[in-house]
Parts: structure tokens; C-alpha cells; sequence
């Protein structure tokens, strides 16, 4: 009985090393290729809402989106190492009040981790991977790669994956070729993609872009942000 559970445990021991070196190889492999699907990407296809990308490199998305989604989304995402702590101590200070809209907290980095490798949802097991995740990311791919990443798999709209497929689905145009003012709106979707309209523009776009756009204009003289607009 003994040596049967032994062999059970070595078995299970091989399997737990095997998916660690496989994962450990994916994350390597995504500093240079996209990935073929997400786990939302998919779920979005099963429930009806399609899925439409269109991956492109950072060279082809209008320097206008890079600074709005770090405007609206992570101002200190060139400094910080995945986590914004203070956003964190913020959030969960809001919570214990009990307030029915909580300050976000979750960097870029962070929802890169969630939207390549996880699965959306509220657990304390998705949340611990997304940690993990969010730091080998910062550990081994360039801020560049990360923020690349981001608008290519966010999802900005029903089944819409990308700033390419979002500029084209809402602007007719290349994201190449945005403006700060469409910028800021695909922007002010990206809490809420699925229930925030860019085109024809909610209300809450129309009230949150404006205010993107001065972030937008805050933000830009800083030297990091800048050599991420480069």
C-alpha cells in the first residue's frame, strides 16, 4: 500500500515538474511571439461575443494610445516593479469602508498577467497566480514588451481584442494613426469593455475622456513615459 502511494506521489511530483519547466518556457517564448489564445479570448468566442484581433508590434500603435492607457489605467508604470503598492494600501482602505465603487489597484503589469495567463474572476487562487505571473513578467520581458502586450490583448469592446481591431472597428483607421481624442476614448472603455460603448460614445466615455486627455498632457514630459512613446 505504502509503495503504491509512493508511486503515486512520484508520478504527481513529475507532472507538477513538467508544467513548471512547460510554463516557466511559455513565459520565456511570449518576450518575442503572441499568444495564440487567452482564456478570455476563448471564453468571449464560447458565449457569442466573437473574437476579433489583430496583433501588431508597439512601432505600429499611435504614440497617443500608449500615453492614454498609462494616463488612465497606471501612471507609474515605468517605475513601479509590477505592483503599485500604494494603490493597493488605498483600495484596501476603501474596502473596509465599505464604499461601492473601489479605487482600482491592478497595474498594467498585473492585468497583462490575468489577461495572458489566467482567467478573469475574484478568487484568492486566481489572484495569487496573477502575483506570480506579474513577477516573472517584470522579471524577464522589457517594459516595451509589457505594454505591447497590453493593447494587443486588453479587451476593448464585445469580443474586441486589441487596439488594432478596436481602431479599426470604431475609427475605420489603423492604430498607427489615432488621435489623442480617440486614444482617450478607447481608453476610458477599459474598465468596463463590454458595458462602456466608444462608438456610439456612453456617457461615461464621453465624461471620462476629457479627463484622460489632461492626464494625457500631465504625464508626457516625464523622461520614462517618454521613452515608451519613442
Amino acid at each position: 500500500m505504502r509503495t503504491k502511494f509512493y508511486g503515486w506521489l512520484k508520478k504527481l511530483w513529475k507532472i507538477a515538474l513538467i508544467l513548471l519547466v512547460a510554463q516557466l518556457v511559455y513565459i520565456f517564448l511570449l518576450r518575442w511571439i503572441d499568444p495564440p489564445i487567452t482564456a478570455t479570448q476563448l471564453s468571449s468566442w464560447v458565449h457569442g461575443y466573437g473574437l476579433s484581433r489583430d496583433y501588431v508590434s508597439l512601432e505600429d500603435m499611435s504614440p497617443s494610445i500608449r500615453l492614454a492607457v498609462m494616463a488612465s489605467e497606471d501612471q507609474l508604470f515605468p517605475d513601479h516593479n509590477g505592483f503599485d503598492v500604494a494603490s493597493i494600501k488605498l483600495a484596501l482602505k476603501e474596502k473596509n469602508k465599505m464604499r461601492k465603487q473601489m479605487r482600482g489597484a491592478s497595474t498594467i503589469s498585473q492585468q497583462v498577467a490575468k489577461n495572458v495567463f489566467l482567467w478573469q474572476g475574484r478568487s484568492w487562487l486566481r489572484k495569487g497566480l496573477e502575483v506570480y505571473f506579474t513577477f516573472m513578467i517584470e522579471l524577464t520581458w522589457s517594459k516595451r514588451r509589457i505594454l505591447e502586450m497590453y493593447l494587443n490583448v486588453s479587451e476593448m469592446g464585445k469580443g474586441i481584442f486589441g487596439i488594432e481591431a478596436a481602431s479599426q472597428k470604431y475609427f475605420h483607421k489603423p492604430a498607427k494613426k489615432l488621435s489623442r481624442a480617440e486614444a482617450a476614448m478607447i481608453a476610458a472603455c477599459l474598465p468596463s469593455p463590454r458595458k462602456i460603448h466608444v462608438q456610439p460614445p456612453s456617457h461615461y466615455v464621453m465624461q471620462r475622456y476629457p479627463q484622460i486627455m489632461v492626464q494625457m498632457d500631465n504625464l508626457e514630459p516625464d523622461e520614462d513615459v517618454h521613452k515608451l512613446l519613442k
